[in-house]
């Protein structure tokens, strides 16, 4: 059975256990004591950028902030995806790869019309990032160029790069992101 992570509980949860108050975190990742309050009670999603930002204030990184227990063997079935919604951005990140012990990630992303990953461009670090668009369209920012992938379209280039995307389509774009080494 897919395992869904609930971005705010785990927030929470980590937040509460190195004994941190709403405003230590909100001050080091940025926002508002509110803004962090109601991502913790998932009325709102924050932007992968935001969510970099909070994982940071925790001294996490963003991957860290979504690892679970590895899992044993490199099987990963169906059923048994890791899945991360963000309501609030319109996708759903189901991991491919098992866990963070090997050299590579891979997260297959279904993003509906108007979702993405938020505006607001972030880094990640790993050394470098495959984006291949299986049904769609993507809209995509690396530094400042733009690009858009459709259907079978590919790209690569370094995660350090200020990135972001947006489905500006009018159906679903499904995308399989692929990070080495493993960082999301």
């Amino acid at each position: 059975m897919a395992t869904e992570l609930q971005l705010g509980a785990r927030i929470r949860a980590l937040r509460q256990a190195r004994r941190l108050t709403l405003r230590d975190v909100s001050e080091r990742a940025g926002v508002t004591e509110s803004f962090l309050s109601q991502v913790e009670r998932d009325v709102t999603s924050p932007s992968i950028a935001t969510v970099q930002r909070i994982a940071h204030a925790l001294d996490l990184s963003i991957a860290q902030l979504f690892a679970e227990e590895p899992a044993t063997g490199r099987v990963v079935r169906r059923e048994a995806r890791r899945r991360v919604a963000y309501p609030g951005l319109k996708a759903v990140d189901e991991f491919l790869t098992s866990n963070m012990a090997g050299k590579l990630q891979v997260i297959l992303s279904t993003i509906e019309p108007g979702g993405g990953t938020g505006a607001e461009p972030y880094t990640h670090d790993s050394d470098e990032e495959v984006v291949v668009v299986l049904a769609g369209v993507l809209d995509l920012w690396v530094g400042d160029k733009h690009y858009v992938l459709r259907e079978g379209d590919a790209i690569t280039f370094p995660s350090r790069l200020p990135h972001w995307n947006m489905n500006h389509g009018e159906a679903q774009a499904v995308v399989l992101f692929c990070v080495t080494p493993p960082s999301f």
